[in-house]
């Protein structure tokens, strides 16, 4: 999900500090902080809901976002990172302009 997440932001002519929330597959929680550790994001940034939701597998990125953005932690103008992985080696992001 590192490269994954790096290659959207080097397309995009983004850097890692214009990010203002990372939402990723909420598989666990050792594999969602170590993205935000990896990519040098402060934790505040990292959105967990896995404590709450679980692994919902291919519905845990539109759980959390839908979270934040109910919850008021999004705001007009964020940048989103949304990042996934699942089975058979497959990965991607995508970058919102909220």
């Amino acid at each position: 999900m590192e490269d994954a997440a790096l290659t959207a932001l080097k397309k995009h002519g983004l850097e890692v500090s214009d990010i203002d929330h990372i939402i990723s597959h909420q598989a666990n929680l050792r594999i969602i902080s170590a993205l935000g550790q990896r990519l040098g994001v402060p934790d505040h940034k990292v959105v967990v809901t896995i404590q709450k939701y679980g692994n919902t597998s291919a519905a845990s990125i539109p759980i959390a976002l839908d979270e934040v953005v109910r919850t008021g932690r999004v705001k007009a103008g964020d940048i989103v990172l949304l990042c996934a992985f699942g089975g058979g080696l497959t990965w991607a992001s995508c970058l919102i302009r909220w």
